[in-house]
């Protein structure tokens, strides 16, 4: 099912022309998008500003490098390796043990040495960054995440993608992980997407394949119960993530590690659009009161702002007939 312009319109939906023009081109300096493509810069830049981010174990910047990969994880038992300008989750690897001489996945896979060298070399040579350039893999401490939401994920950890404009949280979702998506947290991939409400951090409304989700396909278990730990102070997090890049339109993905609470994940100046079928409300309002506020605000003023501003009450606690949700535009 599909909805008319007009509808759209009247929910406040924005479409990639309006982000791309009205938002991104006019609050962000195209001149600062290296800091959040490039994963080890915006890695780096976040220690400066006593952000929290997962550790780094270490870098491989050339061929020559991969042979020294086996040195460089000795003592670790999980960890992660990403490209540090991939994009859409694509050339991560996860590896969330070891069994003797192999690394195990999260799906069970397991994978020799030799496996993981190919994959650095792959990073290296750029099959996974922006535009095929010449890339750089970057090996992280694997994330323990919170045990309390184990029961709305998959094989993956899931993560808080904070939409902050002009330092102010202005809209929030969880993605899940799926066996569809193959234990990651992205939604073309078949993840769920959780709305999850500014004030209270509980969730609104869920979504997979553009559809209304009450629980998770895998699990079984309800939607209406998810609640994130240590809420305000991951907003607070992603708020400070505007003074950190001086970025005014700016996707946070945040991650909840059990022994440091809210982590910065990654970062993303041209965020995507369906956020907003997660939480079955268009991102204009918002954006559109925000535009209106004054600038030079503390970040403990703005989030207290959004709070107050943008709360919403959960669809999730009766359930409702299926219904296709509001396409992203």
């Amino acid at each position: 099912m599909w909805t008319s312009p007009g509808r759209l319109r009247a929910k406040g939906i924005i479409g990639m022309n309006r982000r791309n023009i009205r938002y991104i081109g006019r609050y962000n300096d195209r001149r600062l998008y290296p800091l959040v493509d490039d994963k080890l810069k915006t890695k780096l830049l976040a220690q400066q500003h006593a952000i929290t981010t997962p550790a780094l174990i270490g870098t491989v910047t050339t061929q020559f490098g991969v042979k020294h990969i086996r040195e460089m994880l000795e003592g670790h038992h999980g960890f992660v390796i990403k490209p540090a300008k991939g994009s859409g989750g694509k050339g991560i690897l996860v590896i969330e043990y070891r069994d003797g001489a192999h690394f195990v996945k999260p799906s069970g896979a397991h994978l020799a040495l030799g496996d993981v060298e190919r994959h650095v070399s792959n990073i290296l040579s750029g099959l996974y960054s922006l535009g095929g350039s010449p890339d750089v893999a970057v090996i992280e401490a694997l994330i323990n995440f919170d045990e309390s939401l184990s029961e709305y994920t998959y094989e993956g950890v899931p993560d808080i993608r904070v939409i902050v404009f002009k330092g102010y949280p202005v809209m929030a979702m969880m993605r899940v992980s799926t066996a569809a998506s193959d234990g990651k947290a992205n939604l073309h991939q078949g993840a769920v997407g959780v709305g999850i409400d500014i004030a209270s951090g509980t969730a609104i409304r869920g979504v997979q394949f553009d559809r209304s989700r009450h629980d998770h396909p895998d699990t079984g278990h309800e939607l209406a119960s998810l609640s994130i730990p240590g809420w305000e102070t991951l907003l607070r997090l992603a708020a400070g993530c505007y003074e950190m890049t001086a970025l005014g339109y700016l996707g946070t993905d945040m991650v909840l590690d059990r022994d440091h609470g809210p982590m910065l994940l990654e970062l993303n100046a041209r965020p995507g659009l369906a956020i907003q079928m997660a939480n079955g409300e268009g991102l204009r309002p918002r954006l559109d009161l925000v535009e209106r506020q004054a600038d030079g605000v503390p970040v403990e003023e703005r989030v207290a702002f959004a709070q107050h501003h943008f709360a919403r009450r959960s669809e999730l606690a009766t359930p409702q007939p299926d219904r296709a949700a509001v396409p992203s535009a």
